[in-house]
């Protein structure tokens, strides 16, 4: 009963989720149905595109998934934020920015106010308590300007002068070392923090081949050899990210017909909102051309392409054509 419990409440939360991205103007995809997949939505309003994942317990967040939507986020120019209802100690605190394995964590009441009010959080969760990020500038200039030397401010903080310096510079300060300095100075220091201001670092993140078939292998070293970088996944509904120069392909390999259709289509909505193209490659030729807006090609047909531009050409009239 407390397995279905918590199912219930991570689907009611991702209810909410897409309610409240629809209020604030997003487009916003149909959630993932698919099993062991790392994230749940993907929504978009004009530039700023979000990839979601909805979770009872954010402690049930791994390492795996996270690395994922880094990478996803990375290759899309999009922001990955994980929205949770409890930790295993305590339920999340609205107005407190979370993180988990560099995935910014909020709850639903901070999520909503943000989207909804344009109100963001102040304070972050980190080990050792609760902190805000000062505005390390303004306080410098205003210490300055008054002539309060560092161990004035230190005293009046209760901290060392090495600690005023690095809140100068940049570094977080406990809730109430900020209240006291904002108080000795009367003037408001404490910056807003965003949740979706991810930047993702220059990493080793792509996955090795050793763990695909033979077939997928064939497909991917194809997409290779005309021009693109390939990024396979293993958690998501497409089976790779496929890149030449500005153009970004979300593929996905069809197996057999039932699953090859519930790929597309859910591979096709997700291509919708992150305003990407999409392609399924297939073993043997079918009548079907396009189902859900996601063109679908045979490997002798990829195999024949003779560029990135002749793919890509294939693709564009695939999806012009009669749809299922």
């Amino acid at each position: 009963m407390q397995g279905k419990a918590v199912t219930a409440s991570r689907e009611q939360l991702i209810g909410n989720v897409r309610d409240t991205l629809a209020k604030a103007g997003f487009f916003v995809s149909e959630p993932l149905s698919l099993r062991s997949i790392s994230f749940d939505l993907v929504a978009r309003k004009d530039r700023q595109l979000l990839i979601i994942k909805a979770l009872a317990n954010i402690d049930s967040l791994s390492c795996d998934d996270a690395t994922e939507i880094k990478v996803l986020a990375t290759a899309l120019g999009a922001s990955p934020v994980v929205i949770g209802l409890h930790s295993s100690s305590a339920e999340l605190e609205d107005g407190i920015l979370y993180t988990r394995f560099g995935i910014p964590i909020v709850s639903e009441g901070t999520f909503r106010e943000q989207m909804l009010e344009g109100v963001p959080p102040f304070v972050y969760a980190a080990p050792g308590g609760i902190y805000v990020r000062m505005d390390g500038e303004t306080l410098r200039s205003i210490r300055t300007a008054r002539n309060i030397s560092l161990g004035t401010l230190a005293e009046a903080a209760g901290v060392s002068r090495k600690a005023i310096q690095m809140y100068e510079g940049g570094m977080g300060a406990m809730v109430d070392i900020a209240a006291r300095i904002e108080d000795f100075l009367n003037e408001a220091i404490v910056m807003p923090l965003d949740p979706f201001a991810f930047t993702a670092e220059v990493a080793e993140t792509l996955k090795d081949f050793e763990t695909m078939s033979d077939g997928d292998k064939d497909v991917f070293e194809m997409l290779r050899e005309l021009g693109y970088s390939v990024v396979p996944t293993r958690k998501c509904p497409f089976d790779a990210l496929a890149k030449e120069d500005e153009r970004l392909l979300l593929t996905g390999i069809g197996d057999d017909p039932k699953t090859t259709e519930r790929k597309a289509k859910i591979v096709g909505n997700i291509s919708r909102v992150t305003e990407k193209k999409s392609v399924i490659f297939i073993h043997k030729q079918s009548s079907i051309r396009v189902i859900g807006g996601t063109p679908l090609v045979t490997r002798d047909e990829l195999r024949r392409t003779d560029d990135a531009d002749d793919l890509m050409d294939l693709i564009t009239k695939r999806e012009r054509g009669p749809r299922t």
